[in-house]
């Protein structure tokens, strides 16, 4: 069928009344529209204003609020490897937080969680085990427990009821008996009245009268915690910021460098770093000023398995990590650039896409490279990442420190098009070019009309089509590649929706 014969009902038309004006006070959730709420000969269509549009994101929650500081007192857990540290942190929390399993070493780094007890907010910093005569990664842990026990309100110490003193307890009550701030000894693991002897020699530590606990079942912990905010001080020895900053997620495959850049960026030893795979288990977050802006890094564990595989802590770490993700805002992707990108590399970089974030992808361990391996990875990304033009790709060196003064513009730039808007007016004028240029293909013998097109929301932006007829993933793609080439939005995922309205029947 030639152009000139073809019937006029089956031309593509797109429908712009511009004298008219949309209720976007309706257009709340894309996901939950449906072609009966729309109806085009009830919509008048004029550019929103600045003021409009500002009111709309209030009204949708998207609106930028400064970081909030708060003045809040902090308690730290302390003690041996396996007395129940994470375990009596998640009874202070209400909730499973941290990460339990029945074995030791399982906790590495220091956790700070956000609590409330009796109406008062504070932070619970959950410490890995303690010991002073290791080496290697558990001397590490012990240097983050000791960083906890220096800049903590009060010190909670826990000990084993069933084992009684050990002399790792004994060298640790003996420097927190020099301590200036206030020490609660708890013993745990008080499972029934009949344990009261067994207690009793933790008077021997020097740290006052011991508390009964059972975190496991839940014994004692609502005294402790009455104890704990007894003894905070009316002013916390450091401000806290509990709100504000972007936050962003250190995400990657396990032993890629995560820990380490947080701990680079950071300046400081946040995060226990070793060359054993699975050294994270917890996400820890870190404040960090960089030179433009205050950010809350998350440094994640490394997936190594599907969530439905993995076992034990492996599997709670994953769990973990997704959360870490679905609350961060953007995601670094550490890729290790010595190696080749393996499957489980594409399983996280595919979790940070369905999630929707604003992504930096960061080719890390760039100091272990040769001409060789530049080349082999030029190819990999030709073939495994080419669908990801609009990501920006930084080489990087945790270790060294080479080029990470370039991870703060691609972040700030991935999430100024992640927050972007595009006014309904100047959509429709990209849209009108952009199916004048390549008509959407025939559905059932008919072209699909296009009625118009907005801005459902942003974080990530989602732009919702409303047609006569289904639009297929490979025109949509199509449209999305458009839709960049106009307006940028480098950095950030679009989503491209798309709202069928059968056609009415003329009478």
């Amino acid at each position: 069928m030639t152009e000139e014969n073809m019937p006029e009902e089956q031309e593509t038309e797109f429908v712009f009344p511009g004298e008219h004006d949309i209720d976007e006070s309706e257009l709340t959730d894309a996901e939950q529209w449906s072609a009966e709420d729309f109806d085009t000969e009830d919509f008048d269509f004029d550019d929103m204003t600045e003021e409009e549009w500002a009111a709309l994101e209030a009204r949708l929650g998207i609106e930028h609020r400064e970081h909030l500081e708060e003045e809040l007192c902090t308690v730290a857990i302390v003690g041996r490897p396996n007395v129940g540290k994470s375990t009596l942190v998640n009874r202070f929390l209400g909730r499973r937080e941290a990460v339990v399993e029945d074995f030791p070493g399982v906790t590495r780094d220091r956790i700070s969680y956000l609590a409330e007890w009796g109406g008062r907010r504070y932070f619970v910093q959950d410490t890995g085990g303690w010991d002073p005569n290791v080496k290697g990664i558990h001397a590490a842990i012990a240097r983050q427990a000791e960083v906890a026990m220096e800049t903590a309100d009060v010190v909670v110490m826990v000990v084993d009821t069933k084992v009684g003193i050990t002399e790792t307890d004994a060298v640790m009550a003996k420097r927190l008996q020099k301590s200036k701030v206030p020490v609660i000894l708890v013993a745990n693991k008080f499972d029934s009245d009949s344990m009261y002897a067994d207690m009793a020699e933790f008077y021997a530590l020097g740290l006052g009268d011991p508390w009964p606990v059972s975190a496991l079942h839940g014994r004692g912990g609502a005294d402790v915690l009455d104890e704990v905010l007894r003894l905070f001080p009316e002013k916390p020895r450091a401000t806290s910021i509990t709100e504000g900053p972007r936050r962003v997620a250190l995400v990657g495959k396990p032993n890629v460098g995560k820990s380490s850049l947080l701990n680079k960026v950071s300046k400081e030893e946040r995060s226990v770093v070793d060359n054993v795979p699975g050294t994270t288990v917890d996400p820890v977050d870190s404040l960090v000023q960089l030179d433009q802006k205050l950010w809350r890094f998350v440094d994640t564990a490394g997936l190594r398995k599907k969530v439905k595989t993995a076992q034990g802590h492996e599997f709670y770490a994953s769990l973990r990590t997704r959360a870490a993700i679905d609350a961060s805002e953007v995601c670094v992707m550490l890729i290790d650039a010595s190696e080749p990108i393996s499957e489980q590399d594409q399983r996280v970089l595919s979790m940070v896409l369905e999630s929707g974030k604003a992504l930096v992808i960061a080719f890390n361990k760039w100091d272990l490279m040769d001409e060789d391996r530049r080349d082999e990875l030029d190819r990999e990304i030709d073939q495994q990442l080419t669908h990801l033009p609009w990501v920006t790709r930084i080489n990087i060196s945790a270790k060294t420190g080479r080029a990470l003064q370039r991870l703060e513009p691609a972040m700030i730039e991935a999430l100024e098009s992640w927050d972007k808007r595009i006014s309904t007016g100047q959509l429709n004028n990209w849209l009108r070019e952009a199916i004048a240029a390549n008509p959407p293909p025939m559905k059932a013998g008919r072209l699909p009309r296009v009625l118009f097109a907005t801005q459902a929301s942003t974080r990530p932006p989602v732009i919702v089509l409303f047609t006569t007829g289904f639009l297929d993933a490979g025109y949509r793609r199509y449209l999305e590649r458009k839709f960049r080439e106009r307006f940028g939005f480098h950095g950030s995922p679009v989503r491209i929706a798309v709202r069928v309205r059968e056609r009415r029947t003329r009478k």
